[in-house]
């Protein structure tokens, strides 16, 4: 088997026998119709994938859909002018990168179809080719767009530059309005629905498919499809772990499925992992290391996000596509990132219910918040390690104090909500060790801040800041906090810690069983 890792162009994929999972019927059902269409789904999901076999299809390369569904489907094969616009090939950093960018297709363009109006503004010079490729050919005109984001997320932080691109995209997109009766089909991918209203605005028949119930399996793998295509690849995959073939299928989903973009909708495995994991025959964060979310992060901390939050956050509709005001409400564009996912669906009050996918997101991005909000690294399997084994051992006071040490080589720039910062840092902290955290827990009598379980002790803390251990302990006793385990059998440590916003460290710990 050959696994086209990367491989986003389909001709090529066809051509080199690389295993292709057929969504032809998908697209066969979407280029049936009319209109414009967007889908957002995360990086390295098969967007480019899909862009280009749409384009093979209205370039009518029956040829290389020889034994898919699109085969049977289609009858005519009709050519069609296909007007591919790629933006994810270039850093859009500097001021005149998306103009170029824009030239540059435009040129290809022009050269198929005349370049008389090549000395004008891209906006226009796009009109002009539109109207000329239906002229020349006699068909209308198929546009396909990908990654149409890429250069308003690559201007995160440079507001400016943003709004220019913004309205130089804006006016671009403008034109297929004015020239609908010369186009056939257009079809918009993206990570984000990021500007979408602004940019988007003069399309009326725009359809938005990226939570449609009938195309949510068009990226990426259900189980079904993974069933049917790699059956023999897995149980290949399973010897070379050492594990019998259900439970590597139970690892694949713990570790790559779980993404839902809509309510009660099939699970969809990340692709770009789950090949990857069968070429390699290991289990690993290969989507997560192909890009850090360090935007992601800064947003989280611009908006003084509570990162409890990202395993229990529950949002509306509306909220989960708009992600116009992200650095006061960070959830959507991380939702659309792919780093949450849909978990659940309150029908009463339609909400959303989010949390992370699986094992790789929600690990790989604990990893990389850890380096965000403190020095210590998931490098140091050492001190990993001792934390690991110290509170498995109930050793809360070896504990406590490397704790001390791990805050007293923080950054000493904290700024904006010191406690919240603080109990990021613990949260972080402790998924990283891989024990259950509950942050900010509600009781009959307030919130505990942080509830740590292991096999064989619970671990309730209480922290405060620029007051005394003392008077953490004490709230602990005076809100019961310890109450709802008294049942339990794990033997039960309370720990009130007080942080100094002086120093920005721990000043003083006391425990007591």
């Amino acid at each position: 088997m050959i696994y086209p890792i990367g491989i986003q162009d389909f001709e090529k994929l066809r051509q080199g026998n690389y295993l292709y999972i057929d969504k032809t019927t998908l697209i066969y059902k979407l280029a049936s119709g009319s209109g414009y269409y967007f889908l957002s789904r995360p990086r390295r999901f098969g967007k480019s994938l899909l862009i280009s076999t749409m384009e093979a299809y209205f370039l009518g390369k029956k040829e290389l859909f020889k034994g898919l569904a699109m085969e049977k489907l289609e009858q005519n094969w009709t050519v069609y002018p296909v007007l591919h616009l790629d933006l994810n090939t270039r850093n859009y950093t500097k001021e005149d990168s998306l103009r170029k960018e824009l030239c540059r297709h435009l040129e290809i363009w022009e050269s198929l179809y005349g370049d008389e109006f090549k000395e004008r503004d891209p906006e226009e010079r796009f009109f002009h080719v539109v109207q000329k490729a239906y002229e020349k050919t006699g068909q209308k005109v198929v546009i396909l767009i990908d990654e149409y984001d890429k250069p308003l997320l690559n201007t995160i932080g440079k507001p400016e530059l943003q709004d220019d691109y913004r309205s130089l995209l804006k006016a671009f997109y403008s034109v297929m309005k004015t020239l609908d009766k010369y186009i056939k089909f257009g079809f918009i991918t993206g990570v984000t629905k990021f500007s979408k209203v602004s940019i988007f605005s003069d399309l009326n028949n725009f359809s938005d498919i990226s939570m449609d119930p009938r195309y949510v399996e068009i990226c990426g793998v259900t189980e079904q499809e993974l069933h049917d295509n790699l059956d023999a690849e897995v149980e290949q995959l399973a010897t070379a772990n050492d594990i019998n073939k259900e439970e590597c299928y139970t690892e694949l989903k713990d570790f790559y499925d779980g993404y839902h973009f809509r309510q009660n909708s099939v699970g969809i495995y990340n692709p770009f992992s789950l090949l990857s994991t069968m070429a390699s025959q290991v289990f690993s964060y290969y989507w997560f290391e192909t890009g850090t979310p360090s935007f992601l992060v800064e947003i989280l901390k611009k908006s003084r996000y509570n990162l409890n939050r990202l395993s229990k956050e529950e949002v509306t509709a509306d909220v989960l596509g708009d992600i116009s005001n992200m650095d006061v409400n960070p959830v959507p564009v991380i939702y659309q990132s792919g780093y949450l996912t849909i978990k659940g669906y309150d029908k009463r009050f339609k909400n959303y219910l989010l949390g992370f996918p699986n094992k790789e997101v929600e690990e790989g991005f604990v990893n990389y918040l850890s380096r965000s909000f403190s020095r210590l690294s998931i490098d140091d399997t050492f001190d990993i390690k001792k934390f690991v084994l110290e509170l498995e051992a109930g050793q809360i006071e070896p504990f406590m104090h490397r704790m001390e040490a791990l805050f007293a080589d923080n950054d000493y720039r904290v700024q904006g909500n010191q406690e919240l910062y603080f109990q990021n840092v613990m949260y972080v902290f402790f998924k990283l060790l891989g024990f259950f955290v509950e942050v900010e827990r509600p009781t009959s009598d307030g919130r505990m801040d942080l509830i740590v379980k292991t096999d064989d002790y619970i671990y309730v803390f209480e922290f405060k800041i620029d007051k005394s251990a003392d008077e953490a302990l004490q709230q602990i006793e005076d809100k019961g906090y310890a109450l709802p385990f008294a049942t339990d059998p794990r033997k039960r440590y309370k720990i009130g810690v007080n942080f100094t916003s002086k120093h920005r460290r721990i000043e003083q710990w006391k425990i007591k069983e």
